[in-house]
């Protein structure tokens, strides 16, 4: 993980479009994550701009300043010239008062160091012991050449960068003076961290303190002023493409001058640096230069409206002050670019060959080289597989092949019929369990663009396809096999074709058949039991009616004989 720039692994997940875009491969990809390798990264901020996740977050150093300020320490504020576009100002006197307000003892425009570097270039220029000369101000191209393309470590200029030297130059008459750098590149970090530099702001973040403390940008800008006296500063044009071929008042002869910006150009012009000669080579990783950073404020315009802005202002400049010698840096403003190695290794040839067979490259063809996986080429990313750099499934012909073996399998080896049908209701594709269903001889090829209408009606299928929906019957017979199945049709409209799955529901419906037969004839003896016992009933219904008839007459006899005798009683 880096410290000056990482990712949020919630957000970021297999895009890869970072590794496509990072000009050195500085990410590593694992668990379908990425992260910056630390060692390999330029800081060229590309990869913060081009992630559609928003997913890189760049280290503030917001708080120390607050703290430094806070404090009372005397702190000296150098602001890249690119203020102009990005905070919308029309001079830097507008940033100064702003600044103070803030509590910084010191704010001067970085293009004071600027102006001593091409006072220093031109010193070196004068030697004539530079065969090519290429700039030292950008500090991503300057890391690319020293880490990347060490044959053109003899042809960068052994100068500091303009925040380096502004930063001598403020601490010649005071060692201990703190120093912030205002800009809007993230490389100029580390950079600060290697020259003893106390800490970088970005544009936004000067923003942020600025709406902290209540401070109105538009309504300091009446009250503008600009006091100092010095002659024109052409150095101001920095920020821009030829900025620098631009801050020269005459261009030392001896050397034809070009700029190149962007990574892939600079990557193109360094790996045939040996083929040139006394080119002076202006260079910039941000295409268009540092009005483009990736901690630049953007602005309706665009980079054209920036460089017209900043164009402006050092037209101004010449216009309002005098030209004239820069005056002397006091300090020394040579530097060293060593030659720095990371702990990558190369791949032998059987580590590339194992690695590319695993994911089913065996030949020249089957290396694509699509650049999916965010590698140029399918041996580069073996390279990165073998460094542990990234994972090796990271590869989209190798996963869709896998997947595609995986779905073929699933849908050869399902339990539950399968069946793919075209717009002319002829089969594309069957498995073993829809052939046994529908009675089907040979292999599934065999089969291929027969109707399916040899094997049961398909009024499902005309069903689905023409009102594009899912059709379902449940119980649909076969009579080739006397089977029947629940049928589900789908419309893949994508292929245009029409998904049937089956279900063999043959061993229920006979079993339903049973039943619903063995319920006919449990109705039947029911009914025949109910005829019998309502004969039965009647039959005895009719027999106690006889004998209650007969019952009833003799007690009536009884009942008259006893009524006589009690009468005649009496009469005695």
């Amino acid at each position: 993980m880096s410290e000056y720039l990482e990712l949020k692994t919630v957000q970021c997940k297999d895009c890869y479009r970072c590794v496509r875009e990072c000009p050195v491969k500085a990410i590593e990809v694992k668990s379908h994550h990425a992260q910056i390798i630390e060692e390999h990264c330029i800081l060229c901020g590309h990869c913060t701009m081009v992630c559609p996740q928003n997913a890189k977050i760049v280290h503030s150093e917001l708080p120390h300043v607050r703290e430094m300020l806070a404090q009372k320490e005397k702190v000296a504020a150098t602001v890249a010239p690119s203020f102009i576009s990005s905070l919308k100002l029309e001079d830097f006197s507008t940033l100064r008062i702003a600044l103070a307000k803030l509590g910084f003892a010191i704010a001067e425009e970085t293009a004071v160091g600027a102006q001593a570097v091409v006072e220093e270039y031109k010193r070196v220029l004068a030697k004539g012991e530079m065969r090519n000369f290429i700039t030292s101000a950008c500090p991503a191209a300057c890391r690319l050449i020293q880490m990347y393309y060490p044959k053109a470590l003899p042809y960068l200029a052994p100068v500091d960068s303009p925040m380096v030297a502004h930063a001598k130059m403020l601490r010649r008459n005071d060692p201990n003076l703190k120093v912030v750098f205002i800009g809007p590149c993230i490389a100029k970090k580390r950079e600060a961290d290697e020259h003893n530099i106390d800490a970088v702001l970005t544009f936004e973040e000067l923003q942020t303190l600025f709406e902290e403390n209540g401070i109105d940008l538009a309504s300091i800008n009446h009250l503008s002023i600009e006091t100092d006296n010095q002659n024109a500063n052409l150095a101001k044009a920095f920020p821009v493409t030829r900025g620098i071929i631009r801050s020269f008042d005459a261009l030392p002869e001896g050397y034809r001058y070009m700029a190149v910006d962007g990574a892939a150009r600079l990557a193109e012009v360094l790996e045939q640096i040996e083929t040139l000669d006394h080119v002076f080579i202006e260079m910039n990783v941000c295409p268009g230069g540092c009005i483009a950073g990736p901690c630049s404020i953007k602005h309706e315009g665009g980079i054209l409206k920036a460089e017209d802005e900043i164009s402006a202002y050092v037209e101004h400049e010449m216009a309002s002050r005098p030209n004239g010698p820069a005056p002397d840096a006091g300090v020394s403003l040579s530097m060293a670019y060593p030659r720095l190695r990371s702990h990558s290794r190369p791949a032998s040839e059987k580590e590339i060959e194992e690695v590319l067979h695993r994911t089913g490259k065996f030949t020249k063809q089957d290396e694509l080289n699509c650049g999916a996986c965010g590698y140029n080429t399918c041996r580069e990313k073996a390279w990165a597989v073998v460094n542990g750099y990234a994972d090796i499934d990271i590869c989209l012909p190798y996963m869709r092949k896998r997947a595609e073996s995986l779905a073929v399998d699933i849908v050869r080896n399902s339990p539950e019929g399968v069946i793919l049908v075209d717009s002319d209701m002829n089969i594309v594709d069957t498995n073993a369990t829809a052939m046994k269903m529908l009675g089907m001889t040979g292999s599934p090829e065999s089969n291929v663009g027969r109707p399916v209408a040899e094997f049961f009606p398909p009024m499902e299928f005309y069903n689905a396809f023409n009102k594009k929906m899912r059709v379902e019957n449940k119980c649909l017979h076969i009579g080739a096999t006397n089977r029947y199945v629940s049928l589900t049709v789908s419309l893949l409209s994508e292929q245009n074709l029409l998904f049937g799955l089956m279900k063999d529901i043959s061993d229920q419906v006979n079993y339903d058949k049973k039943l619903d037969k063995v319920k006919l004839e449990t109705i039947s003896t029911t009914d025949e039991l109910i005829m019998k016992q309502m004969r039965v009933a009647q039959e005895i219904a009719s027999l106690l009616g006889e004998t209650t008839a007969e019952t009833k007459v003799a007690l009536l006899n009884l009942k008259k004989m006893l009524r006589d005798s009690v009468a005649t009683e009496d009469k005695e």
